[in-house]
């Protein structure tokens, strides 16, 4: 039987270090709780996040290692660059968050169900509210084509969840997210776990302590508080092909 400590509802500022975290299941740290804004600030503030089933009580997390990436190190593929030379979609954050969570939170192909219920999507709604949560969207004309949320705190951002209506859609939204960060001076993106699919994009590993750090150093920093509707970069698809988003040379 898994054991781990259960947080006091009455202390949302307060969880167990990270590295007490479990190594299997990897970076399993904490149950129950709540997800009101003060808690989820002090949970990535920390490294943490939470993650849970349907059935299950609020579970908490910080794997070891960490997927991040680079906002100035993203790589695009040759089959995606070609095809992003020509794509005339419109980029924009914050005109559709809702709609963005609802998507990600959609059953998709071979998956039973979502891990974002209702709690969860509330939860985050109300952190949009109070210009922490952002969502970057892909648009082809008047229609949503894919879409990117999460948490921004300070000068680092800690992806949640991405989606695609159509082919390239979330890859598009997570590049154009990352050329946001860039140009703000966020220079790290939490991805939380890793994939085959984010490592095709420019994903790396690595330690949780120097996360954890490096997560403290940046959450400490003066950040782009508020809504993203206005302030969001004029990009479109054929600025996200360039050196920096291209993988560095090996050496």
């Amino acid at each position: 039987m898994i054991r781990i400590p259960f947080l006091d509802p009455l202390r949302p500022d307060e969880f167990p270090p990270v590295d007490e975290a479990l190594r299997e299941p990897d970076g399993l740290l904490a149950g129950g709780g709540d997800l009101e804004p003060e808690r989820l600030l002090a949970a990535y503030r920390r490294g943490i996040f939470p993650w849970y089933s349907r059935g299950q009580p609020i579970l908490w997390w910080s794997p070891d290692p960490r997927t991040v990436f680079a906002t100035d190190r993203m790589h695009v593929p040759h089959r995606l660059e070609r095809w992003l030379k020509t794509c005339d979609w419109t980029l924009r954050a914050d005109t559709a968050f809702e709609t963005v969570v609802r998507a990600c939170a959609a059953p998709r192909a071979k998956q039973r169900g979502t891990w974002i219920d209702a709690r969860m999507r509330d939860a985050y709604l109300r952190l949009h509210a109070l210009g922490h949560a952002h969502s970057v969207e892909a648009w082809d004309g008047e229609t949503l084509v894919g879409g990117i949320y999460g948490v921004a705190i300070g000068r680092m951002f800690f992806g949640e969840s991405m989606f695609s209506a159509e082919p390239n859609g979330s890859k598009v939204a997570l590049l154009a997210l990352a050329h946001a960060l860039r140009n703000w001076d966020f220079p790290l993106l939490d991805a939380q776990v890793a994939s085959p699919h984010l490592f095709t994009l420019g994903a790396v590993e690595i330690d949780r302590g120097a996360f954890c750090a490096r997560v403290a150093e940046l959450t400490a920093r003066p950040g782009v508080d508020g809504s993203w509707r206005s302030v969001f970069p004029n990009i479109s698809p054929p600025d996200l092909v360039g050196p920096n988003h291209r993988a560095p040379a090996a050496s």
